[in-house]
Order: C-alpha cells, then structure tokens, then sequence
C-alpha cells in the first residue's frame, strides 16, 4: 500500500497546482493523493481508460447515492489520472452494529439501481475467473478450498465487490462515502455481501453471528446460513488468492475459513 509513483503538483494541470498534493497510504496497486480537502487524485498504474471512464459513467448513474464524482481524467507520462470529488470522514478499523446497519442500507439501495445497469468490465469475481487465479497462484491450500465450494454465482447486476473497511468513510458514525467503483462489474448480490461479512462481521477469526444477521436484516436478505455459508467461503477462497498472488498477508482469510 501507498504511493508507487511519486509525482509533484507543478506537473498537474494549472487548475489543481493550487491545492496541496498530499500523500496518503490508500490503494494497493495505484497512487492515491489529496488535493487539499476538495479533490482526490488517483493515479492509475496500469488501468485502462475505458475502465475508469466506466467507473466514472456508472457513478453518475448513482448520483443519489453517497459517492464521489470523477470530474477529470488526463493522462501524465502515459499514466492515466482521475480527479474525483473528496468525501469527508474517515475509514474505521472496526466495525459495529451502527456500521453494519448503513452498509447494509447502502448496498440495498446500490443493488436496487444496479440491478438495471450493465457493465462492459470484465466480470473478475466469477467462478471461471477465480479459477483462473487458483491455476496461477498454483497453492494446495487454497486450491482445496476452492474445490470444496458448492455455489453456483447469478448475474444480478453491478457490484462493487471490495467493500472492506477502506473504501467506506464515516463522519460522526454515519456513512459519508463508499468509492473506488474502479473494478465494479457485474456480478452477484449474494457474493457482494459476503464480501462485506468476511471483513465487517468476524471478530478476529470468528463470525459474529449478530453482526452477519443485522447485515442480511437491514440489507433485505432471507437466507439460511448453510446456504449463505457457501457465499462467505467464496469470498474469503477469493480475497486469500488475489492476497497470495500480490505477496500480501492472506493467512488471516485462511484462519476465518477453518471457523465458519
């Protein structure tokens, strides 16, 4: 995490050399910067222009909605740059029932209008891209426990798919933003909000059975758990892949997969 490309605000365009470019720890593979306290800068490492102009046609379609607004994209040495509104509060580290409900309220009303739209982006969540990433990472562990998964993804709409802690903001406990919608793509509800449970809802190792059901409660969702179960494995199988191919820690993901 952190700034991969260093750049100065002499080589911005002349309208942002006027707010103080501010390094932040944000992104595991682009550079995020603050443009004082109005703007966010985020630059792409290897990002395609399509896919940012994607992201930012689909959060103008989400206008009723807490998240940014991309309102500028320009390219410095062949890298491409998004200039995004900067939404206010900060990222927790742990989160509470409080925390959970607006998630959950957040991703009904998301789903509610992604359910209508298509997106172009490759779908990286699938079962057919996942396994993809188990040949590659070429790891019995985690090859074991994809095998082992019953579940059979839908295409309900556009997800965001990596809603952890930091790419939510809250300012006086109350959501104020989700963003990074950069590899949103169409996908399923279900896996979603398992996304959120594998991060939001253990307890260290271990799922916090109050917290999974304020989340499904709030969100909308009626489903046993044996069933949902299958959901939260993927998603856990997902994120320790994409973790030990990018030589991160993934034990931990692995730890809540030998307790659920």
């Amino acid at each position: 995490m952190g700034i991969k490309t260093k750049i100065k605000k002499e080589q911005l365009p002349l309208k942002y050399q006027k707010y103080n470019l501010i390094e932040t720890s944000n992104g595991n593979t682009d550079s995020v910067y603050l443009l004082g306290n109005t703007f966010v800068l985020k630059l792409y490492e290897n990002t395609l222009l399509e896919t940012i102009i994607n992201e930012q046609k689909l959060l103008n379609k989400l206008d009723t909605l807490k998240v940014p607004k991309i309102i500028d994209i320009f390219k410095l040495d062949n890298k491409n740059i998004a200039i995004s509104t900067q939404i206010d509060g900060i990222s927790i580290e742990k989160s509470t029932l409080v925390h959970i409900k607006q998630v959950g309220l957040f991703l009904k009303q998301f789903h509610n209008i992604s359910k209508n739209l298509e997106s172009t982006n490759i779908n990286i969540y699938s079962h057919s891209y996942l396994k993809k990433l188990i040949d590659k990472a070429n790891n019995i562990i985690l090859k074991k426990y994809f095998d082992n998964i019953d579940i059979n993804l839908t295409n309900d709409g556009i997800i965001h798919g990596d809603i952890f802690y930091d790419n939510v903001k809250f300012k006086d406990n109350k959501l104020s933003g989700v963003y990074d919608f950069t590899e949103a793509c169409n996908g399923d509800f279900k896996f979603e909000l398992a996304v959120v449970v594998i991060s939001w809802c253990f307890n260290d190792d271990i799922l916090n059975n109050e917290k999974l059901n304020t989340l499904l409660f709030y969100y909308g969702l009626d489903i046993k758990y044996d069933d949902f179960k299958e959901y939260i494995k993927y998603a856990l199988v997902y994120y320790a892949t994409t973790r030990y191919i990018d030589n991160r820690d993934y034990q931990e993901l692995l730890n809540k997969l030998d307790n659920i």
